[in-house]
Order: structure tokens, then C-alpha cells, then sequence
């Protein structure tokens, strides 16, 4: 009778293995890929993937995915690369790829994004868990409740922001957030909210910015003959709609294409970007340099 061979013992002892992401920021020098190499090949760790980018304003840039040893944890890892990444000077973080990060999801009265979202998540090509939909309107009520998932309806006006904010907030706390996608959220987070989530918080609108604000955008847009639109997903900040951008889509429209044409396709963008914005920061793929960032897909 076979046994089972070395390929499948090998494949139990891989699954068994702890993976971690290593993601760094220094000054550019040389040397930098050598040292994190060789830091890791001497713990016996490999390296699945790695990229790098040195900017043009000195700064370098890396992330590494590695498979580690059997026995040795990524905290264990972790400590270990406290010496080199402070000698060199870096800004790094090094994460359990095992780990799925926890989501809030805010959504006012537009569903598309949150929907996308939402089916990303259930078919498993969303590396990341929803632990809660908060919402000022309660029109996704039973759309969230399907998938098991907390629906929060919290109304807000001028009279309630603070209370309602801190209310998200304590939703943050008490799921254990790791971050909160606005999918749609049609209010101005304070500049309180938005220093809080510094980092951990994205945004999707419309790239027209800055013409056409405010109500009806793509109305707006018909009504001059745009003939590209888009859509823009970034980090938000305390500066309205100016934190550093991830993603951005396009898509040519023209003259045939009516008023409701340019929405669906406006949806359609929106939920792209958005999606790969997300699924990018929960694989860590995504480094802040100033006011921009370096994505690395």
C-alpha cells in the first residue's frame, strides 16, 4: 500500500508554518536588501515575495512575504528585528499573514459599494473579516442581517455628530477594527473622527473633485459633456476628500451615454477601486510616503 509520500508531508508541514509580512520605510543607503535578507535567511525563513521601491526623495521602500520555520512565531520574529530596523532607522511593521483583519463598514443610501463589499467577503476573495455595517439610514438593515453580520443604525445632525461619532468609535473598540471603509458614507467625518482613524480609515467618491460638488455629481457632469470619469479611494484625513490616494479607475463615456448610463458606470468604478483599495491594505500592501503612497499589488 503507498504511503503518503513526501509531497504531502510537505504540504502539511508548509500549511503548519506561520507566514508573516515585513513592510519597511528608511533612508535609501546601500545595504538595506542585504541586511533584511540576511537577517531572515539566518533564522531560516523564505522569502515568498518581495518588491521594493527607492523614491525619488531618498526614502526606500520594501515589503517582503516569508514563510517561516517550524517552531519559530512571527512575534518571536518580530522582537528579534527590533536591533536592525532601529539601527537603520526604520518606520516597519511586521504582521501574522494568518491574522484577517477586522472591517467597519459606514454606508449611507447608495448600496452599491457595501453589497460589493459584502460578496467579496462571503465568497472568500476579501482577505479580511466585517465585524460590523454602520449606517445613518436604516435602509441596509436586512441586506447586512442576511449575512449574519451587526447592522448599527446610528441617525446623525449637527445636534448628535459628537455622540454619534463616539459611538463608531466605541463600535472600533469593541469589535476590534482594524479598519473602517467608508462605502458611501455621505457625511464629513469631524476632524476629531478623522485623527483618530488616521491610517486605518478609507474613502471612495467620484474623481470629477474639484468640480462638480456637492448633490448630483454625475448630473452635474452630463450637464458639461464630460467625456472620462472616475473614481478616487483614499485614506482619509482631517483636509476633506485630500488624504493620500490607493486606487483610482476610469472609463471613457460619450455623447450616447445618458444621464443614468454615466451612474451605473460611476457605481461600477466606485466598487473597483474601492475593493482593491481595501483587499490592499489588509494584505499590507500599501506603505504611507507623506502624501502619497507607494502601492505595491
Amino acid at each position: 500500500m503507498a504511503g503518503t509520500g513526501p509531497s504531502l508531508r510537505d504540504a502539511r508541514t508548509h500549511a503548519a508554518r506561520a507566514r508573516a509580512v515585513l513592510t519597511l520605510a528608511c533612508d535609501d543607503r546601500v545595504g538595506i536588501v542585504r541586511a533584511v535578507s540576511g537577517f531572515l535567511a539566518d533564522r531560516g525563513v523564505n522569502i515568498d515575495e518581495s518588491q521594493q521601491f527607492a523614491a525619488p526623495s531618498g526614502r526606500f521602500f520594501m515589503r517582503v512575504q516569508t514563510s517561516l520555520p517550524e517552531g519559530l512565531a512571527v512575534a518571536a520574529l518580530r522582537d528579534e528585528f527590533v536591533p536592525l530596523a532601529t539601527e537603520m532607522g526604520m518606520s516597519w511593521g511586521m504582521y501574522d499573514a494568518e491574522v484577517r483583519p477586522r472591517l467597519l463598514l459606514l454606508v449611507s443610501k447608495l448600496g452599491h459599494c457595501l453589497n460589493d463589499l459584502l460578496y467579496r467577503w462571503r465568497i472568500g476573495s476579501l482577505r479580511a473579516d466585517i465585524a460590523a455595517v454602520v449606517s445613518n439610514h436604516p435602509d441596509f438593515g436586512e441586506l447586512v442581517a442576511s449575512y449574519g453580520i451587526d447592522f448599527h443604525h446610528l441617525p446623525v445632525g449637527d445636534e448628535n455628530r459628537a455622540e454619534q461619532e463616539a459611538r463608531i468609535l466605541g463600535i472600533v473598540d469593541r469589535h476590534g477594527v482594524d479598519l473602517v471603509v467608508l462605502a458611501r458614507y455621505m457625511q464629513i467625518l469631524s476632524p476629531v473622527l478623522a485623527d483618530r482613524l488616521e491610517g486605518r480609515a478609507i474613502n471612495i467618491h467620484h474623481s470629477f473633485l474639484p468640480s462638480f460638488k456637492g448633490a448630483r455629481p454625475y448630473h452635474q457632469a452630463y450637464e458639461h459633456g464630460v467625456k472620462l470619469i472616475g473614481a478616487t479611494a483614499h485614506y482619509v484625513t482631517s483636509d476633506l476628500d485630500e488624504g493620500p490616494i490607493i486606487e483610482q479607475e476610469v472609463a471613457r463615456v460619450e455623447h450616447r451615454h445618458s444621464v443614468d448610463q454615466l451612474v451605473a458606470i460611476g457605481r461600477d468604478i466606485e466598487c473597483a477601486a474601492l475593493a482593491r483599495a481595501v483587499s490592499w491594505h489588509v494584505e499590507h500592501r500599501i506603505m504611507l510616503n507623506g502624501r502619497t503612497t507607494v502601492v505595491v499589488p
